[in-house]
């Protein structure tokens, strides 16, 4: 239980970070966002791959999730390097 509510609260934080950072385009937001999607995924992996009981569901939900937590990744890493380029101007 402390485990998902401890993968609850690093899911609400990123998320929130994430979303204001991009509204606001702002780095520091954006870059806690990214700083916290390598602890979400490495906790959708360990659901994924080192739970002891894992319906098939679950695996398929969790692919899933990390799929979308590695676009995620690659989309605020470029959506960082874009604000970067538009200081420069």
């Amino acid at each position: 239980m402390v485990m998902l509510l401890l993968y609850l609260g690093i899911e609400v934080i990123r998320l929130f970070f994430g979303t204001k950072g991009n509204l606001c385009q702002r780095k520091m937001p954006l870059g806690i966002s990214v700083a916290l999607t390598f602890p979400s995924a490495m906790l959708a992996s360990y659901y994924l791959l080192l739970q002891t009981y894992v319906l098939r569901l679950e695996a398929i939900m969790n692919s899933i999730l990390l799929f979308f937590c590695g676009s995620e990744l690659l989309l605020e890493v470029l959506t960082l390097a874009t604000f970067s380029s538009m200081e420069r101007i």
